[in-house]
């Protein structure tokens, strides 16, 4: 179960989140994301072709931290792993549910590969 506070975060206002995965190097790529969340995983949404999604593909370990959009000294951080991924017409839904939160409407920029959910849940 996700801390109630990390999940209000996630699920409540345009709060963004900074999305860390690791290169095979070791070196870290962050990068803002769109959040939500369930009861129990953040989720975001990205597409199978973009770097953050081949580093997480080959090292599902992540870094998530959330800042209140109106109150930036409140924020929460998930150090997790990525335990599943979805893709098809719901990832395609849950991208457009996104970009109504975060813009007012469906998702507008064009997508050059297939679209997947990716769920975090806390390490350990």
């Amino acid at each position: 179960m996700l801390d109630a506070t990390l999940k209000r975060l996630a699920t409540e206002g345009k709060n963004i989140a900074a999305l860390t995965t690791l290169f095979a190097d070791g070196t870290a790529q962050t990068q803002p994301v769109w959040i939500d969340a369930d009861d129990d995983h953040l989720l975001f949404n990205t597409e199978v072709g973009r770097q953050k999604f081949r580093n997480l593909s080959r090292d599902p370990r992540v870094t998530v931290a959330i800042w209140d959009a109106e109150h930036p000294y409140e924020y929460r951080e998930l150090r997790g792993v990525v335990t599943d991924t979805v893709r098809g017409p719901e990832a395609r839904a849950h991208i457009d549910q996104l970009a109504q939160k975060y813009t007012g409407q469906d998702y507008a920029a064009p997508v050059a590969t297939e679209r997947v959910i990716v769920k975090v849940a806390p390490k350990g």
